[in-house]
Formats: C-alpha cells, sequence, structure tokens
C-alpha cells in the first residue's frame, strides 16, 4: 500500500526531466496521474513507463499556455480518474537574455509559462475541489488534504544574471503560492514551492560542441550552461555537484505526503546546501 493510493495527481512538464522523475515518483507510490508534455511522444512514453511499472496514468499532451489547456488538464484527471488531489505546476524553460537585448516576445513567453499557466491550471482547479470538499461535508466524509505545489527556482529568490524574465517569473510563483495557500486553506489545501537549484537536465547540460538548443513550438530557443562556469557553480554548492532530476523529484514529493498536511506556503531549496 503506497501513501498516496487513491490520489489523483497532475504534472505539467512531466514528460521529460524532473517532471517525468515527479510523474514515476508519485505513481509509484500509489497515485493515478495525468501527464503533460509539449509534445505527445514523450507524454506517452512516461505512461507506457508507469504502466509498466503498475501504476496508472494518461497523457494529455498540448502546451500549457494555451487557452483553454487548463481546463482539459484538470478535465483530464476528473474524466479518467474521479478527481483531483494533487497538482504540480512544473513545466517550463529559460530563454535568456541581458535585459537591453530582451524582447517583449521573450518576457511574455517566460511569465505566460511560469506564471500565467500555473495561475490558470490553479484556477481551472478551484471549482472541482471546492465540489468536493462540499460533497464529502454533505455526506459526512473527512474532507482528506489535497496538495498543491509550484516550481520556483533560485533564481526567483535571488535573481541571475540574464534572466530578469525567468527570475521575475518564479518569484512571482512564491508568492502565488503564499496567496493560494490563504485562500484554499478552508479547502484543507496546502500549498508549496520547490525552488530548484543547479539541477543537471537538457536545459543546463551543454554537448561538447557546445551547441545546445530546444525545439518550442517551432521556436528553436539555446539552453545550457558553459561547462567552466558549470564547473565553478558546482564548486559553490557545499555537496559540491548539481542535482539530479530524481533528487529534485524528492522534494516536490515530500509536500504530496500525509506526513506535509499541517505544512503550507512554505518554500524549499531544492539545491545541495546552496544559499543565496
Amino acid at each position: 500500500m503506497g501513501k498516496l493510493n487513491g490520489k489523483v495527481a497532475i504534472v505539467s512538464g512531466s514528460g521529460r526531466g524532473i517532471g517525468r522523475e515527479i510523474a514515476l515518483k508519485l505513481a509509484a507510490d500509489g497515485a493515478s496521474v495525468v501527464v503533460n508534455d509539449l509534445d505527445e511522444a514523450p507524454a506517452k512514453e512516461t505512461v507506457a513507463d508507469i504502466e509498466a511499472a503498475g501504476g496508472k496514468a494518461v497523457a494529455c499532451a498540448g502546451s500549457v499556455t494555451e487557452d483553454g489547456f487548463a481546463e482539459k488538464f484538470v478535465q483530464a484527471a476528473v474524466e479518467n480518474f474521479g478527481g483531483l488531489d494533487i497538482i504540480v505546476n512544473n513545466a517550463g524553460y529559460t530563454w535568456d537574455s541581458v535585459i537591453q537585448k530582451m524582447t517583449d516576445e521573450q518576457w511574455d513567453a517566460i511569465l505566460d509559462v511560469h506564471l500565467k499557466a500555473p495561475f490558470r491550471i490553479l484556477r481551472a482547479a478551484q471549482p472541482v475541489i471546492s465540489a468536493a470538499v462540499k460533497k464529502a461535508k454533505a455526506d459526512g466524509e473527512a474532507v482528506g488534504c489535497r496538495k498543491v505545489v509550484n516550481i520556483s527556482s533560485i533564481a526567483g529568490l535571488g535573481g541571475n544574471a540574464g534572466q530578469a524574465n525567468y527570475a521575475a517569473a518564479k518569484a512571482g510563483v512564491i508568492g502565488l503560492t503564499k496567496a493560494l495557500a490563504k485562500e484554499w486553506g478552508r479547502l484543507n489545501v496546502t500549498v508549496n514551492t520547490v525552488a530548484f537549484g543547479l539541477i543537471k537536465t537538457r536545459l543546463t547540460d551543454t554537448p561538447a560542441d557546445g551547441d545546445s538548443a530546444i525545439d518550442v513550438q517551432g521556436k528553436e530557443i539555446k539552453v545550457g550552461v558553459n561547462p567552466e562556469l558549470l564547473a565553478t557553480m558546482e564548486r559553490m554548492i557545499p555537496l559540491g555537484r548539481s542535482g539530479t532530476p530524481a533528487e529534485a523529484a524528492g522534494a516536490v514529493y515530500l509536500f504530496c505526503l500525509p506526513e506535509s498536511d499541517y505544512v503550507s506556503a512554505q518554500t524549499v531549496v531544492c539545491g545541495g546546501g546552496f544559499m543565496i
């Protein structure tokens, strides 16, 4: 019996990287998971891996920034698994420039994916959660504790040169978390944030040729960290290395467990001891 048996989770950006590890970890402990990715293939691959391990999952491909996606995402949980207990707002990417070179498009794109999308998903989820709470009370049943985990970054706590858009969005996520914790406490929902430090993913990894990019809806976005800069950053981390996606997922998992039912409005840094 897993600690999350009977729980239903939605995890945005869970076809790859950290999101995938979060989905796998929640499913391994009994949760039914709605897996999302911008592209259908990685979402289905994560679902297949969950099912192969004996878990339950469905794919909900699409961009979290698209109009109507939030409602579709939430309904995927309700229609396939009968409810919604855990929301993890994880999807995102970086599109860096110093401020004098940053375009409105860059600013808007990053604010949309990291801050507006979580807002929309949470807004779409509120009627579902509220109705479930009212039904439980009317039926004389206990109102279970539901969980929201929003993903931020140390950039949102201390800023980062070349990431005015990303830092602003991730700081906003923390504010969103604190506001929702106060709004949703009456529904017995905890709302917390995990701020990641340096985690080794395709967004930070740079191949030997120094050329790394991802495709976001037909737009090529350069990603990766210069290997020398990466090594310098790792030397500043007390644990002496970058984290793994599985370790990052572990921090999110802590906020989904029953043991954290009285912890809300908090931000935990998953960064190997690095302090801003």
